[in-house]
């Protein structure tokens, strides 16, 4: 395709005609020439939006695209309602990558009752894969709105599910043959399936009942980097249990073979939480089916401490993620072997 936005005729039939969740709210969706969307809430509600971009791989972006949004909407206690798409293509894409985009997206919708409402998608020489930036529509009762926060002294703290699954699912998924030569199958496809589990919907929705005092999504930086945020936005210190943090026997091994720190995987898939009850709190995560365990608790002052049996340590800023150093390899062999063909000739 030419650089620049996406033709009509191919906007009508690989994009519109792959969306058809539809919400009551919206009264202004994805239409040719439509700049903007528009969502009817009644007096008493609020309206919450979220948004991210999708960079660190290029594989189920559609689908990452809408459970990050989506995961980032619940987090604040909303119910997702729409979503608006920047999609941004290398010239020479072709078609069917756009389709198989938005089929991933459309489904993804689906699953969660979510309604692409519209955005932007051009081909452009700025990027040379494809990169996808979403915003979030959300709505929430003004008494019922939760925020990173909200955590006070006292607080128990608390995480759904394990950390670094979202990491550990595209580093088994990008780098796949390597592994296989090292750990069973069984076994990789077990940690390539973490990629099921990246949605904190439901968590989201147990956790508002439950009486959440703060909820904040796992992501870039992991654990510690979200420890960090939530310590920060509350004002609060932390008194951290690092062997009650779940993690995955397949994300250990992952990460001692290529020596990552788990603590600092991107984990969408896991929400952290502070409860005035964490006891409780994981008794209600659990009861819905999903799994959860309390790590420790907050506390006056602005000290935020990892303890590990004996040892106690302080956590530090958000690092970058260790999943870029997957990235820097891979980019540094591809420039190695780039220079190796040159040599050759």
């Amino acid at each position: 395709m030419e650089i620049g936005k996406v033709p009509e005729n191919v906007l009508k039939r690989a994009i519109f005609r792959q969306l058809h969740t539809k919400r009551e709210e919206v009264l202004v969706g994805a239409a040719v020439g439509e700049d903007c969307a528009a969502v009817e809430l009644l007096p008493d509600e609020v309206f919450v939006l979220s948004t991210d971009p999708i960079t660190g791989t290029t594989k189920d972006m559609g689908r990452l695209a809408v459970l990050v949004t989506a995961n980032d909407l619940a987090s604040a206690g909303a119910e997702p309602v729409g979503i608006l798409l920047t999609v941004l293509l290398p010239p020479k894409t072709e078609e069917s990558l756009i389709r198989q985009l938005m089929e991933e997206v459309e489904h993804t919708c689906g699953e969660l009752h979510i309604q692409a409402m519209g955005g932007h998608t051009e081909i452009t020489a700025a990027v040379n894969q494809p990169l996808i930036s979403v915003t979030g529509v959300g709505k929430v009762k003004k008494g019922a709105l939760v925020t990173t926060g909200g955590a006070r002294p006292g607080d128990d703290v608390v995480v759904s599910k394990w950390v670094g699954i979202e990491g550990t699912s595209i580093i088994a998924r990008e780098k796949e043959a390597e592994l296989l030569n090292r750990f069973p199958k069984t076994f990789v496809e077990a940690a390539k399936g973490f990629d099921k589990l990246l949605c904190v919907v439901p968590e989201a929705a147990t956790a508002v009942k439950s009486g959440v005092s703060a909820m904040h999504d796992v992501t870039e930086g992991g654990i510690y980097g979200a420890l960090w945020e939530l310590a920060e936005a509350s004002g609060i210190g932390l008194e951290i249990d690092l062997r009650a943090i779940p993690v995955r026997q397949e994300t250990v091994e992952i990460c001692e073979y290529y020596r990552l720190n788990p603590y600092q995987l991107i984990s969408s898939g896991c929400m952290l939480m502070t409860s005035p009850d964490g006891r409780k709190l994981v008794r209600d995560l659990r009861e819905a089916g999903i799994p959860a365990a309390l790590i420790g608790r907050c506390v006056e002052g602005k000290a935020k401490k990892i303890r590990n049996g004996e040892e106690e340590a302080y956590l530090e800023r958000p690092k970058t993620d260790e999943l870029y150093k997957i990235y820097d390899e891979m980019r540094g062999k591809s420039a190695c072997d780039e220079r190796e063909n040159i040599d050759l000739y």
